[in-house]
C-alpha cells in the first residue's frame, strides 16, 4: 500500500491513477498527516504543490516530513515533494527560469527509478524553482533547464524528482512502477 501525501497539486489524481495500476493507495492531505499512520504503508509519494519555497512560509510542510530523516520506508518526492526532501536535509532553494514544458532528462547514475528507461528521456516540467543537492544525496539526473532533476539519498531509500512523471505518459508510468515495485519488494 502506497501513501500519497497530497500537497495541493492538481496532478494528484494522475499520481493516484498510476499507482492504482500497481497496488492500493491512500491519499492524505500532507498537513493532516499523522506519523502514527506511517507503519500502514510500504512507501510514500509526496506530491507537487502550488507553493513557492522561496516566497512562502513552508515550515508546517517541513514539520510534516521531519520523519524522513530516520525512515526505512521508501519516499519519492515529486516537484514540491522533491524540494521538501531536499530542504529537510539542508538544501537551499532558488528561483530559476519558469519551465512548464517537456524537457530532455539525462540520467547519469544507476537508480531504481530509471530501470527500463533510456539514458535520455522526456518528462513534463511545471516549476520555477530548484534546489541544491543536499549533503548525503547524489545527483542522478539533470536537464539543460535544471541541474537537480533527480537525486537520491546515499543510504536511506529517499528519491526526489523535479519533473512530473504522472503527466509524462508511458515513460513517467515506468518511473512510478519502478518506485512502487521497489516499495513492495522491500516489504515482502
Amino acid at each position: 500500500m502506497i501513501l500519497i501525501l497530497n500537497c495541493g497539486s492538481s496532478k494528484v489524481p494522475y499520481i493516484e491513477e498510476m499507482v492504482d495500476e500497481f497496488c492500493g493507495f491512500t491519499t492524505i492531505p500532507i498537513l493532516d498527516f499523522s506519523i502514527e499512520r506511517l507503519t500502514e504503508f510500504d512507501g510514500v509519494i509526496i506530491s507537487g504543490a502550488p507553493v513557492l519555497i522561496t516566497e512562502q512560509n513552508i515550515s508546517e510542510h517541513l514539520k510534516k516530513v521531519e520523519w524522513i530523516k530516520n525512515t526505512s520506508i521508501p519516499v519519492l518526492g515529486i516537484c514540491f515533494g522533491h524540494q521538501l526532501i531536499g530542504l529537510t536535509f539542508g538544501a537551499f532553494g532558488s528561483r530559476m527560469k519558469e519551465d512548464r514544458d517537456w524537457q530532455t532528462i539525462e540520467a547519469f547514475e544507476d537508480s531504481i527509478l530509471f530501470q527500463k528507461l533510456p539514458q535520455e528521456f522526456e518528462m513534463m516540467e511545471d516549476h520555477c524553482e530548484t534546489i541544491s543537492i543536499p549533503q548525503n544525496f547524489k545527483l542522478i539526473a539533470s536537464s539543460d533547464a535544471c541541474v537537480n532533476e533527480a537525486m537520491q539519498h546515499n543510504e536511506l531509500p529517499l528519491f526526489g524528482i523535479q519533473f512530473h512523471p504522472e503527466v509524462s505518459g508511458n515513460l513517467g508510468r515506468i518511473i512510478i512502477e519502478n518506485f512502487v515495485n521497489f516499495c513492495l519488494n522491500r516489504s515482502n
